[in-house]
């Protein structure tokens, strides 16, 4: 009996101690958590759309008008051997290089906007629509300082967009990103607007117009170039940007607001190249530190930090120092609003600026200009040789042949800006090659860009006024 007493205390007590083993490693989190009264308690959120977005709809009409763009271009891998730069590799491979994006069709005759990064480089450029079909497309024109492109495939009756207002476009509202990210075509994904007037310093541009539309609507790489649209499956804008650290979407994305891209395309449609107009004045947001430094009478707007002698700004009787708060009468707050507002207009075209200046407010009236100065609207076949380089060229003299050792070659005699000045050429740079070509003569130079094709790469190579040799690259 003793015996029998002793087993049944026994098991108890390992009844017991298995219970107590149990309770202490596996009823009790891993991890505290602890609320004090300096931490808010947290509560779930509901992150679900209002029952009356419908984006079924939306999505649908969106689809099958957002292409897949897929690129190719010939690279010849070189050596970072500086004399193999200037004289040649002959031990450098040729290869293929691949791109993959996205295109909003426009039209249904098949114009489609996608970003000029993306077609950037390419010498062939092939357009998969969602219903598989396969075209080859042609680049129309392109605009680096809004990072947009206009192609066209030889097509009719296709499914497009309409153009909606995106100044109409509300922080908070639903939007739809559409596209074809990892070479996943026709994805959907969903957000709100995050802000507007974004600008995130992207695009190498010193002209470039920067106000994004930001939302945190997923998009990845091969998204760039398509759609975003509201919920009634309008387009507002063309993904471009994605902030992340990881090279994957993080949080947030950017696009171009739909008003400027209907701009460039209507501008490279009509004249075939944009013009863009300009107030002739350095900016900078007004921010509080800058309000203290230089004890202004406003709290926001865009400060007048320097103008060009001969612009748009200075021929009305705008100062430095002076404050640009409204557009129009838009009022403004940063400086991204101001070039949205301007990157619309065309020279010629007339704009009111509401100026705070010591206080006072006063409306002063402009006539917007282009890059040369001027009031003109310029056709691209206008546009000469040496206005797209922005640049003056003349022959070698003997002196600086025998200074540099040389039988060819040109001077870069003046910059007047265009593409030089974009890619930091500087006035007194000779120019020895352009794409491991010889050359020896202006004229000679301009049959050698004459045969390029628009979104060709660029490769000057020279010296410098110093005699180091350099080169310089960009896109024609």
């Amino acid at each position: 009996m003793k015996k029998a007493l002793g087993i049944i205390a026994i098991s108890v007590a390992s009844s017991l101690f298995t219970i107590a083993l149990y309770s202490h490693f596996m009823v009790h989190p891993q991890a505290e958590i602890i609320q004090t009264d300096d931490l808010p308690r947290q509560q779930a959120v509901n992150y679900s759309p209002p029952f009356e977005a419908d984006f079924v709809t939306a999505a649908e009409m969106t689809v099958n008008a957002v292409v897949h763009v897929k690129t190719s271009f010939q690279q010849t891998s070189t050596s970072s051997n500086p004399f193999e730069l200037f004289f040649g590799n002959p031990n450098g491979r040729s290869q293929i290089v691949q791109g993959t994006g996205s295109g909003v069709i426009i039209s249904n005759d098949g114009y489609i906007i996608t970003n000029n990064h993306v077609i950037d480089k390419a010498q062939n450029i092939a357009i998969t629509l969602n219903d598989e079909r396969e075209y080859k497309a042609e680049v129309i024109g392109r605009d680096p300082e809004t990072d947009l492109a206009l192609v066209k495939i030889s097509a009719k009756d296709l499914p497009f967009l309409q153009f909606s207002n995106s100044d109409d476009v509300r922080v908070g509202e639903w939007v739809l990103a559409v596209g074809n990210p990892f070479n996943l075509t026709s994805t959907v994904t969903a957000g709100i607007v995050s802000a507007k007037g974004r600008s995130i310093g992207i695009i190498p541009d010193r002209a470039a117009i920067e106000s994004f539309i930001q939302t945190d609507a997923a998009v990845n790489p091969g998204n760039s170039g398509g759609a975003l649209v509201n919920t009634a499956g309008d387009l507002i804008g063309i993904n471009t940007a994605i902030s992340t650290h990881t090279g994957s979407f993080d949080g947030y994305s950017f696009a171009v607001p739909s008003n400027i891209v209907r701009k460039v395309v209507e501008d490279i449609r009509k004249y075939g190249t944009v013009q863009r107009a300009f107030l002739g004045v350095n900016i900078g947001t007004v921010t509080q530190r800058v309000v203290d430094q230089l004890d202004l009478k406003v709290k926001s707007g865009v400060l007048i930090g320097g103008l060009n002698e001969n612009g748009a700004a200075a021929k009305a009787g705008l100062k430095q120092g002076d404050v640009i708060i409204s557009v129009d009468g838009k009022t403004i707050s940063k400086a991204s609003e101001l070039q949205e507002l301007i990157g619309r207009k065309r020279p010629g075209d007339k704009v009111k600026l509401g100026i705070d200046r010591n206080g006072k407010n006063k409306i002063y009236a402009l006539t917007l200009r282009n890059r040369q100065g001027t009031t003109q609207i310029i056709q691209k076949e206008e546009l000469n040789f040496d206005q797209i380089l922005g640049a003056q060229f003349d022959n070698l003299n003997s002196e600086e042949k025998t200074r540099f050792g040389l039988d060819k070659g040109i001077r870069v005699s003046k910059i007047k800006g265009g593409k030089f000045a974009k890619a930091g050429i500087p006035e007194g740079f000779i120019i020895t090659k352009v794409n491991n070509r010889f050359v020896n003569g202006p004229q000679e130079l301009e049959n050698l860009f004459n045969k390029l094709q628009s979104g060709d790469g660029v490769l000057l190579q020279g010296y410098l006024p110093n005699g180091r040799p350099d080169y310089y690259a960009f896109g024609w």
